[in-house]
């Protein structure tokens, strides 16, 4: 390892050796991970996220059920691989009724300071918003006030306050499966007051020409925040979703050092093709052991189930600076 990775020592971290030189980043043997019809009532499990926690792992994952209702669940696992999710949907503790939990999807997680905090899209009278909540324990849940106003997705925190303010990345959205969408940072002194916001990244062209969002949690390096993005492509039969990196200031993280111009991956494999929303990986979760660089990325696959794949922080750099 070359470059320095800042974070935890994860040394159970979920890997499977390189297959070849030539990989950047390589799909794991066992997937999907998470089959669609682990719970008895769901119909898909998929975008969802994942830390260690207490030796092990914990997560929060999107469970639509078989009326196709959208919601947030929680897991257990001892390898990160192999997950026992409730059954019953998280129940947001919530002090004011005007915010309160009704469905969501697409979660994020991280530890900041003393807490684990989750952000997610939040449906706000059916309007798509940035919804926040802490836990300690992954037992009990409590709800924050929203970050932004309806519309927006995609609401990634980072994992330690910026010059002293919680840090943000969203894509300001739509109602509908949003035909346009750029990354955009805000920061917040409380988790309730959000402003300064500044935009990151545009939808540029190919595999990221109709719009593109944050994935998951940022990994900080002496060089820079990486950033797993997704990029959409619209194409004859719909929308492909694909996922790159970036490369952002460790200081100002709006501004991009690298991009880059060629996907990292895209859907090619059976469970990534067909499925619910077919052609799409969608990433939310990546599990970095800081003294090693391996990187465990899980990752939604045609909106269906849960996916693992597996890279390094070198692997990262180095295809950013040399797409």
């Amino acid at each position: 390892m070359t470059t320095k990775t800042i974070g935890e020592e994860i040394s159970n971290v979920p890997w499977e050796e390189r297959p070849s030189e030539r990989d950047i980043i390589w799909r794991s043997r066992r997937n999907p991970i998470i089959p669609r019809n682990l719970l008895a009532n769901s119909n898909s499990i998929f975008n969802s996220a994942v830390v260690p926690f207490q030796e092990n792992f914990a997560g929060v994952f999107r469970c639509d059920n078989k009326a196709r209702d959208m919601h947030l669940h929680c897991g257990f696992s001892e390898n990160g691989i192999d997950w026992k999710i409730n059954e019953e949907p998280i129940a947001f503790s919530c002090e004011d009724s005007e915010i309160k939990y009704e469905r969501g999807y697409d979660p994020r997680v991280c530890f900041i300071e003393d807490r684990y905090y989750i952000s997610w899209c939040n449906l706000y009278h059916n309007r798509p918003t940035i919804g926040l909540a802490y836990t300690f324990d992954f037992k009990k849940f409590y709800q924050l006030e929203n970050a932004l106003l309806p519309f927006n997705r995609n609401g990634v925190l980072f994992p330690r306050k910026i010059n002293g303010k919680y840090a943000l990345l969203s894509r300001p959205s739509d109602n509908s499966h949003t035909p346009f969408g750029d990354i955009y940072y805000s920061e917040s002194p409380d988790l309730t007051y959000w402003g300064r916001h500044r935009l990151v990244m545009e939808a540029t062209t190919g595999w990221q020409s109709t719009k593109i969002g944050a994935g998951p949690i940022p990994i900080e390096t002496e060089e820079g925040w990486l950033l797993l993005y997704h990029g959409v492509l619209n194409s004859c039969n719909g929308f492909v979703y694909s996922f790159g990196v970036a490369l952002l200031d460790r200081d100002e993280p709006w501004k991009v050092i690298r991009r880059s111009s060629e996907y990292l991956m895209s859907p090619q494999e059976l469970y990534e093709c067909v499925g619910d929303v077919p052609n799409v990986v969608f990433p939310c979760a990546a599990l970095c052991d800081a003294p090693t660089g391996r990187i465990a990325i899980y990752y939604g696959a045609a909106d269906t189930v849960v996916a693992l794949a597996f890279t390094t922080a070198d692997n990262l750099l180095q295809f950013v600076k040399s797409h």
